[in-house]
């Protein structure tokens, strides 16, 4: 048996924050790592020490076993608790540790290389008893082994999981493009690029058992989570118990999870996944070797510490409890907050956030970032996760929608309002949740309706100007009492104007008093009526700080939450956030634009460009790829026509808006 003291956590983000709340709990001292751009991250300030690494892509410093153990070594850690993602699945990590003399918290390494091996774990509990899927090792001619498994299928990265290196093929015309894409994702964000082909079952759930073993010979299982709504294969909601799954189901899949477990002598937190028909029969498909996103709907549902008990398992302990002693309460659901636009094809979004303040009362929300972050291109764009404990999935599913209603979030574009929508879907809370499930009810036509209506618009225009008003005020040291935009001589309606997407909107207010001695309407609690986009308001300040405005709207007040950075204003208004930016009375000339000019969509990372001047392209060809946030992007030729520049080369760092290929479009 071995003591744990001081732990190295060598992840990031939210895991990493949470890793360290319960090691302190246990009077285990914390170290974190940190790459350049994660300084300042809110894992840092979570952990009772930090060690630099460097870099920013996570090649160049998550992924360096050389540089985590050389952050061990210089903090004196004993231990080594891997997280989820990047290397907490990687063997050759994992026997590093335990050859440095420290403890490994987490499967043996033969174990984590046998289940790493995707078809070799296949085939290892297909022995147990085990249904697994067809499935094929890509080491020879692929179109041969894609007719084998029969399409459409998946091809998947062989090293890891999340996600990540997966494609979805429906004929053999797309198998070579999404055979190199997988092996680029998988390189960048496990640095393994073997992948294999699995047949795709259609309209699946996907059902998976947490299991718990110890070295002393005790496996048990945590019941099942269902993790089936997805996108792009990334899991987006969790919950627990599965509404797919009766008492004879759990049976059968919780047995099938604990003979896959003693088949390859599991040690430690672990999740066996399956894949579930509509037929009730369902499939293998991987054990993974770690804790894992979604086991925080586990924990509120079996009243259990998964990390704690990681923890007592790696000093040697035996576990706390057998199966007998599991007890399942209620009903959990995990929806993941993305720093993403699903208005613009759920791409990634970057950027500084100016103020997140979780809502929701009894909501778990494990973040990874704190009230002020950067979240920055390099890594995955999870800002944070908010679990709902309810007696019945209905409860848990209200609760969890008004959650995020209520959370404050200024900064980038995120999923909340998608998140909330699916909460409240009706078939949502019917249990129709196959894996297609946002593809059939969230379409690019629906998700474009999620955002806020005009009333909010306006309302944020409004608020935004009150805003405006009070910080100009606060800033006039020389006439304190003297009001925004006051004036000697009477004049005709102040306008500020905002622009929210592609639309200007004009507020009008009231012309200033004669009085110097009076105050603005909108400064002060006096009643004013204010135009915006040609409708009257009645407006009543009550009182307006650095980051709220107290006010009244057509007689219903409440407190609007407002940040500012530079010309933009963002506005909690309930249920969306709304930014505007100010528009500029006097703004410079714009720079020249170039015509036809394709623009990065985020910040990121340029992995292939994929034409020459001069070429001759169509509509919808492939010009370049960007990888950011640990996904790539394909940038497509928006017309047909020929490359009349092209202003990047493959692994030139480029920002939201430059321009990659100038197309010159056809007569």
């Amino acid at each position: 048996m071995s003591d744990i003291r001081r732990l190295l956590i060598a992840n990031r983000g939210e895991i990493a924050a949470r890793i360290a709340r319960t090691a302190r709990a246990m009077g285990i001292a914390t170290i974190a790592v940190y790459s350049d751009p994660d300084r300042d991250a809110l894992h840092v300030r979570s952990c009772d020490e930090a060690i630099a690494i460097g870099g920013a892509a996570p090649r160049d410093s998550y992924l360096r076993v050389e540089l985590l153990l050389e952050a061990a070594a210089l903090s004196g850690a004993d231990a080594v608790h891997p997280g989820y993602g990047f290397l907490a699945e990687d063997a050759n990590f994992a026997r590093a540790v335990v050859d440095a003399g420290l403890t490994w918290v987490g499967p043996p390494a033969d174990v984590i290389a046998a289940m790493g091996d995707k078809l070799a774990a296949k085939r290892l509990v297909a022995d147990a008893g085990v249904p697994i899927p067809p499935s094929a090792e890509l080491d020879g001619d692929p179109l041969a082994a894609g007719r084998t498994v029969g399409y459409p299928l998946l091809v998947k990265a062989a090293a890891g999981g999340g996600g990540k290196g997966m494609r979805l093929v429906a004929t053999e015309d797309e198998l070579a493009a999404a055979i190199d894409a997988a092996r680029r994702e998988a390189a960048a964000a496990f640095g393994d690029d073997r992948v294999f082909f699995e047949h795709f079952v259609t309209q699946p759930r996907h059902v998976e058992v947490q299991i718990l073993g110890d070295s002393h010979g005790s496996l048990v299982h945590l019941g099942e989570r269902e993790c089936s709504i997805q996108r792009r294969h990334q899991k987006v909601l969790e919950e627990s118990p599965s509404s797919a799954v009766d008492a004879d189901l759990r049976e059968r899949l919780t047995g099938a999870a604990l003979a896959a477990g003693r088949a390859i002598g599991y040690v430690n937190a672990g999740t066996v996944e399956f894949v579930l028909g509509a037929d009730g029969e369902f499939a293998f498909l991987e054990v993974n070797t770690r804790l894992q996103v979604e086991h925080a709907v586990t924990e509120l549902v079996t009243g259990l510490d998964l990390v704690r008990l990681q923890l007592l398992v790696a000093r040697g302990e035996p576990l706390p409890f057998g199966q007998e002693d599991v007890r399942f309460d209620g009903h959990a659901i995990e929806v993941r907050l993305y720093a993403e636009d699903p208005a613009r094809g759920h791409l990634p979004s970057p950027g500084r956030v100016h103020c997140f303040e979780p809502g929701g009362a009894d909501i778990r929300w494990d973040a990874g970032l704190g009230r002020t972050d950067e979240i920055t291109p390099h890594y995955d764009p999870m800002i944070a996760k908010a679990i709902a404990h309810r007696p019945t999935r209905g409860e848990a599913a209200v609760a969890l929608a008004a959650a995020l209603d209520a959370t404050v979030f200024h900064g980038p574009a995120t999923n909340r309002a998608l998140l909330a929508a699916v909460l409240r879907d009706a078939a949502f809370l019917a249990g129709e949740t196959t894996t297609d499930f946002l593809e059939r009810h969230f379409s690019d036509e629906v998700v474009a309706t999620l955002g806020p209506d005009d009333g909010a618009v306006d309302a944020a225009a409004v608020v935004a100007t009150v805003h405006a008003s009070s910080e100009r005020l606060a800033s006039r040291a020389l006439l304190p009492d003297v009001p925004a935009g006051w004036r000697s001589n009477p004049g005709d309606a102040q306008r500020t104007s905002w622009r929210f997407e592609d639309e200007v909107i004009d507020v009008d207010r009231p012309p200033p008093p004669r009085d110097v001695h009076a105050f603005s309407p909108v400064s002060r609690a006096e009643r004013a009526h204010i135009v915006v986009r040609g409708r009257t308001v009645a407006v009543e300040v009550f009182a307006a700080t650095e980051d709220a405005v107290d006010v009244a709207l057509d007689g219903r007040r409440r407190t609007y939450r407002v940040s500012r950075a530079g010309a933009e204003a963002h506005i909690a208004t309930p249920g969306a956030a709304v930014t505007l930016t100010e528009v500029d009375r006097f703004p410079a000339p714009e720079g020249e634009q170039a015509q036809g000019a394709t623009r990065a969509p985020m910040p990121g990372s340029v992995v292939t460009v994929d034409v020459e001047v001069g070429a001759s392209v169509s509509r919808g060809d492939l010009l370049a790829i960007v990888e950011a946030m640990k996904m790539e992007h394909r940038i497509t030729a928006p017309y047909d026509g020929v490359v009349a520049d092209v202003r990047v080369v493959a692994g030139e760092q480029v920002d939201t808006d430059d321009v990659l290929v100038v197309i010159e479009p056809s007569s």
